[in-house]
């Protein structure tokens, strides 16, 4: 089962909002968000909702592909998520996520008995490649037990 196929399974947001992981590697995630006028806004592009939604689930995949070999011993949990709507989406729209630390870096402290902590960063654009948010999700790899 690929990365995009688990979290469509396990995520039902995901599920009801049509999103398509179109790229899950440990490098980069991009997942789409078709447009859907069930989820416009009063402007008719994707709500706000659904495009912090989008950017939190490409941030997931990314850290799935980054840290699922270490899911046997830690859970990953988002801790907090700051967004940024820089201009009007309209039409579908993509999320690329990217790791901010390096993923060695982070199973190190892991390694050492710490709980790392660790920003993915996500850029939303549209069609035409407009950048139309920014999200930072701050993830944490916590350790069973």
């Amino acid at each position: 089962m690929s990365i995009g196929e688990m979290l469509a399974a396990t995520v039902p947001m995901a599920r009801t909002l049509n999103l398509e992981f179109l790229e899950t590697g440990t490098e980069k995630a991009v997942v789409a968000l078709p447009d859907q006028g069930a989820f416009h806004n009063h402007v008719g592009g994707p709500h706000a909702g659904a495009m912090f939604t989008l950017g939190e689930s490409a941030s997931g995949a990314i850290v799935l592909a980054a840290f699922g070999d270490q899911l046997s011993r830690a859970v990953p949990l988002a801790v907090r998520a700051e967004i940024a709507y820089r201009k009007l989406a309209t039409g579908p729209v993509t999320a690329t996520a990217t790791l901010g630390r390096p993923a060695a870096e982070v199973v190190a402290q892991l390694d050492a008995g710490e709980r790392p902590e660790f920003p993915v960063a996500v850029e939303i654009r549209r069609a035409d490649g407009a950048v139309t948010g920014e999200m930072t999700v701050l993830w944490t790899l916590r350790p069973n037990g």
